[in-house]
This record gives structure tokens, C-alpha cells and sequence, in this order.
């Protein structure tokens, strides 16, 4: 609960820090304020569950946070830069980015379905404003407008199920509803499984998985690209936590009533993601399918629901969060020296740019699941906790969809070592050297002791 208090009272100081002669302090303010906040995370970590009626502090809330806390630090690391080129304010910038945050934080932290319901609706209301925050760009206008529509379409399902599931069990909160659940597991009524159907569609949504996508390329194309990399990584982390710690603790035995939807799901959802990222002409809208694929490979630990499922996520989505970062830094770099998110304006980037692109390549590698980086790894365990509940095909089809995703990466990284007539020198800040150069430290160390993450108690 204090971490709770600490984030919402950071959200409102940088907000009217914005007052402030010096238009940095908000990130400033936000970078410290965070890393107080992740030392009160770390003082929970294994003792006894911390529960406040409707909000749980435990190993699993703890990992989670502290995994999108620190994707939160390296975005606000490369929004001075960012902000001088889009001139977006700072000040309220920064707020919104960690009022996103504290609705990640009770999304990945409630005890009762009210709190993750109110927790999304923070971190949603935020992002409409985020993604519109270039409010001079018609395609950021656009995705603001699209992403509200689709949100809130997908919020009355969410609603929706939550009610219903509250008419069949009687309560909100998630113990409650597992005693329900089992106790009836023979005698499941309609009513309920209706209820967890609309949930598993709302919260689909939130991770941007077929069939519910569509929402996620335009937007990601036209929020300002620093969103969409806080989008992707801590947005994406959030939902599919939530979405695996209500199925996980409330659904298991009604898991014969929506596995099957689950395994569609996640193979159409890699298919597509992958299949549709091939034909893409542009870096960042690559990087949304990509996104997309990837939500698909998270869904697997859904079929899992074993004892390697949890860690296999948080390994999954710390290794995917930090190829990303890099690689939408990088992107960010290139953008603001050519102006274009085309592919073709990554061709020799190696030449004169070999920061960029060695940096780049591994980031990018990282994210086909390329030993022996984080995200091969990441890969490896994700499919192993499927493979003991014995759903191989689908582990066939998502090494398949693999193999698709190696050559779209690859295609980019043939680009930036391929000659050109054209070439410049591209400058990049000393800020974005060094978040670029941690995260890509940081999957190489993940790949070579996997441990640190995967010995974790959750």
C-alpha cells in the first residue's frame, strides 16, 4: 500500500513541478521518485503476503512491478531528448507515464476484480491522452481516437463479465470466487462461464491478441514513438500478468470451458503477428506486429498453468521489454536524423553508425530468440512449461512462427550492414547510449545466467 500512496503522490508532484524555470525537473523528480518507490517494492519481497481487502503485495505483484518500474526509468531516461525533437511538454508527459504506471501497479497487484477494473482504467485514460499527445500530429489525433473507441468498447466487455461473474459467485474477490469455483466445478452454471468468456475478451484486448488486434498497428503507428515503446513493454507486461493471475488463481477448474479459445488465440495471434510484420515497409509498425506476435508466445503460459508458468512469463517479458526499449531507441535515433521509420532508412547504418547498429542487431536478435540472449531463453522456458501439460502442437506452431520472425528481424539488420550511397553519421546522445547499452548488457547477462530471474519465488 505504500508504494501505492508513494506513486500516485510522484504522479501529482511532477505534474505541477511543471511550474518549475527548470522544465527537466519533472523527469528528474520521476526517475528519483521511482527509485525510492522500487526500494519500498524490494522490502516486501518473501515475507508474508501484505493483503489491504482488495489489493495483495506478494512475490508475484512484486516481481512484475519492479520489471515495468524499471522499463518506466529508461523511458523517462530518453524522454529529455525526445521531448526537445516533438516538443511535447514534460511535465505532464511524466505524470501520465507514471499514473500508467500505478494502474499497472493494481493490475498486476488486486485481490478483487473491482481494483483490476478500476487499476485498467487508469492506466487506459492515461494512454488516450499519451497517445495523443502530439496534438499538432493528425495520425497521433487519429490514435488517440481509435484507441479510445476500441478501449472502451472493450471495457463494456470487460464490465460486463464482471458482473455476471459477480451474479454467479456472489462476491468480487478472487478467494472468494476460487472457493465458488471449485465447489461448483461439476455443476458450472452459464452464467458464470459467460462471465469469464467477456473477461477473457476484455482482457484480451489489453494485449492486443487476435482477434482482438486491430487497434494496436494504427496506434502504435501514430502515438509518438517513446509512447509506443512504454506501450509494448510496460502496458503489454501489465495485461498479461493480470490476465494470467485471474485465470491462474479463480478459472483452473473450469479449464476444459476455455483452453480450447485460449489455444486459437495464441496461434492466431502469432500467425498473424508474424505472417502480416513480413509485409510491413516501416521499422515502427513492424515493431507493432512484432508486439502482437509476441502477446501471442505469452498467451502460451495460459495452457501451462503449472509452476513454471509465472517465472516463465516474467522472464519472458523482462527479456522482451528490454530488446524493445533498445530497439525503439534506436528507431527514435534514426527517425529524428532521416525523418522516416522506413526500413530503407536503416540501409548502412553499420558504416558510420556502428554503435547503433551493432546495438540494434543484438536487440533485434534478442527478440528472434537468438542464443545466447535473454529472449532465446525466454522462448525456451516459455515452451517448456507447455510442453509438460503435453500441448505440443501448438509449441510446433509457435517454433514455426519463430523461424517467420527470424526473417523479418534479420531482414532489417541485412539492411543497416548493407552498403549504401548514401551515408551520414548520426549523433546520439549520451543518454540514449547508455539506456540503449544497459539493456542490451542486461539480455546478454539475462541469457547467460537465466537464474537470477527464473529462481525467483513467485
Amino acid at each position: 500500500m505504500t508504494v501505492l500512496v508513494l506513486l500516485s503522490v510522484l504522479g501529482l508532484i511532477t505534474l505541477f513541478s511543471g511550474f518549475s524555470s527548470d522544465k527537466k525537473l519533472p523527469i528528474y523528480l520521476g526517475i528519483v521518485g521511482l527509485a525510492v518507490v522500487l526500494g519500498f517494492n524490494f522490502m516486501g519481497w518473501d515475507l508474508a503476503h501484505n493483503a489491504y481487502n482488495m489489493v495483495v503485495a506478494d512475490n508475484y505483484s512484486i516481481a512484475f512491478t519492479t520489471i515495468m518500474t524499471f522499463s518506466t526509468i529508461f523511458i523517462l531516461f530518453l524522454l529529455p531528448d525526445f521531448s526537445e525533437k516533438v516538443e511535447v511538454p514534460l511535465a505532464e508527459i511524466t505524470s501520465l507515464l507514471l499514473f500508467t504506471l500505478f494502474g499497472a501497479y493494481l493490475m498486476v497487484s488486486y485481490s478483487n476484480l473491482v481494483m483490476l477494473f478500476i487499476g485498467i482504467e487508469i492506466l487506459s485514460i492515461s494512454l488516450y491522452i499519451l497517445a495523443g499527445s502530439k496534438k499538432s500530429n493528425t495520425a497521433s489525433n487519429e490514435a488517440a481516437m481509435k484507441y479510445f473507441l476500441m478501449g472502451s468498447f472493450a471495457t463494456g466487455f470487460l464490465l460486463f463479465g464482471i458482473t455476471l461473474i459477480y451474479g454467479a459467485t456472489g462476491s468480487f474477490d478472487l478467494g472468494t470466487i476460487k472457493t465458488f469455483v471449485t465447489d461448483h466445478a461439476a455443476d458450472t452454471s452459464t452464467l458464470l462461464l459467460v462471465g469469464v468468456i467477456l473477461m477473457l475478451i476484455g482482457l484480451a484486448f489489453k494485449i492486443s491478441a487476435a482477434p482482438f488486434h486491430f487497434w494496436a498497428p494504427d496506434v502504435y503507428q501514430g502515438s509518438p514513438s517513446l509512447v509506443t515503446g512504454f506501450m509494448a513493454t510496460v502496458v503489454k507486461t501489465a495485461g498479461i500478468a493480470a490476465f494470467f493471475k485471474l485465470f491462474y488463481t479463480c478459472f483452473i477448474p473450469l479449464a476444459d470451458s476455455w483452453r480450447t479459445t485460449i489455444w486459437v488465440m495464441a496461434a492466431l495471434t502469432m500467425t498473424i503477428g508474424n505472417i502480416t510484420a513480413l509485409y510491413q515497409t516501416t521499422f515502427k509498425r513492424m515493431l507493432a506486429y512484432s508486439s502482437i506476435a509476441h502477446a501471442g508466445y505469452l498467451l502460451l503460459a495460459l495452457l501451462a498453468l503449472n509452476n513454471l508458468s509465472a517465472t516463465a512469463i516474467l522472464y519472458y517479458a523482462t527479456a522482451y521489454s528490454l530488446a524493445t526499449i533498445a530497439s525503439f531507441a534506436v528507431l527514435i535515433t534514426v527517425h529524428q536524423a532521416k525523418q522516416s521509420h522506413s526500413l530503407d532508412s536503416f540501409k548502412g547504418l553499420a558504416k558510420n553508425n556502428p554503435f547503433l547498429a551493432v546495438m540494434a542487431t543484438i536487440a533485434l536478435c534478442s527478440l528472434a530468440g537468438i542464443p545466447p540472449l535473454a529472449g532465446f531463453f525466454a522462448k525456451f522456458y516459455l515452451f517448456s512449461a507447455v510442453i509438460k501439460e503435453h500441448f505440443y502442437w501448438i509449441v510446433v506452431i509457435a517454433v514455426l512462427n519463430s523461424c517467420v520472425g527470424i526473417f523479418y528481424y534479420f531482414r532489417i539488420i541485412v539492411n543497416m550492414f548493407s552498403p549504401t550511397a548514401e551515408q551520414e553519421t548520426i549523433e546520439v546522445s549520451s543518454l540514449y547510449k547508455m539506456v540503449i547499452f544497459v539493456c542490451i548488457i542486461l539480455s546478454l547477462v539475462l541469457g547467460l545466467l537465466p537464474d537470477l530471474i527464473l529462481r525467483c519465488n513467485l
